[in-house]
């Protein structure tokens, strides 16, 4: 029980995490039918710019609105923050949702693309388990992509799946063993002296570096074992909040470059098993300014 004055309240209860991880999966296919509903008619789409090379389309926007759709109604005391309507952190938790991670790539007919959609508990919330959370972390995780039709699915303390089938991030030792994923610089140039030594280099001592475009997919591949690890800048919660309980609940680590955040709230992340995320930062760490 809680002592608030003379009043005494009862502790909150534990968030339901399988309500929330089942309405989740359900606001994903609900926004990627819409998707696929336009993704052979793309050039009947009316595409806006938001800002240099940050493209948003109805499609954006519809698949958006059936997404928060499902989720208030079933999670109705839960926060919203979403990449077009935006939203404020609120309650005991927020959604953070991406409609269409990849947007260039689905405006381009590139069949990579994913609806990205995260619940991040604030600190003080219960989650199964014997005391209440210490800082802000996310708990539910779905990363869906449409054109394979792959659900990668995690609940905070239980594991990782993918279409059902428990993932885990590779047992890669080294960065000259390991293929990484990285973005490029598209929108924020303000960043690019220091990440192109960092590209230079992993290009020079890895197996190789892949660049493809959805910031969530390179997540959930670092946590079925595809990639090694990623690492990027520039970019938004909603592209990460999903994926980094993925690759944490698949074993691996993800988190902020700088390693201040309990999440990469700030867009700049880092994730792989725990050797190639030392590594990682070995590489990283001469080329990256202090904050």
């Amino acid at each position: 029980m809680l002592k608030t004055g003379r009043t005494t309240m009862p502790s909150p209860s534990a968030l339901d995490l399988c309500a929330a991880i089942d309405a989740a999966a359900s606001a994903a296919h609900s926004g990627a039918a819409i998707l696929q509903s336009y993704a052979h008619h793309r050039s009947d789409l009316v595409i806006d710019h938001k800002a240099r090379n940050d493209l948003v389309s109805q499609a954006d926007r519809e698949a958006e609105a059936a997404i928060i759709e499902v989720l208030r109604s079933r999670t109705p005391d839960f926060g919203i923050v979403a990449e077009e309507t935006g939203g404020t952190p609120e309650g005991p938790a927020t959604w953070y949702i991406d409609p269409l991670d990849g947007t260039t790539n689905f405006l381009h007919g590139i069949p990579h693309y994913a609806v990205s959609i995260a619940l991040v508990a604030h600190a003080g919330a219960r989650v199964p388990g014997p005391d209440p959370l210490q800082e802000d972390t996310p708990v539910i995780g779905v990363v869906y992509d449409p054109c394979r039709e792959e659900l990668f699915t995690a609940v905070h303390g239980i594991g990782a799946w993918l279409n059902g089938r428990r993932v885990n991030c590779s047992r890669t030792k080294s960065l000259a063993d390991a293929v990484l994923a990285t973005g490029f610089p598209f929108r924020d140039f303000s960043f690019a002296d220091q990440y192109m030594p960092m590209l230079k280099e992993a290009i020079c001592i890895t197996r190789g570096v892949r660049r493809m475009g959805a910031a969530a997919l390179d997540l959930a591949w670092t946590a079925c074992g595809r990639y090694d690890g990623y690492w990027e800048m520039g970019l938004a919660p909603w592209d990460v909040a999903a994926g980094t309980l993925l690759v944490r609940e698949a074993g691996g680590v993800c988190h902020d470059m700088h390693q201040h955040d309990p999440w990469p709230i700030g867009g700049r992340v880092v994730a792989g098993n725990p050797d190639i995320v030392e590594a990682l930062h070995g590489m990283i760490a001469p080329h990256l300014r202090k904050e």
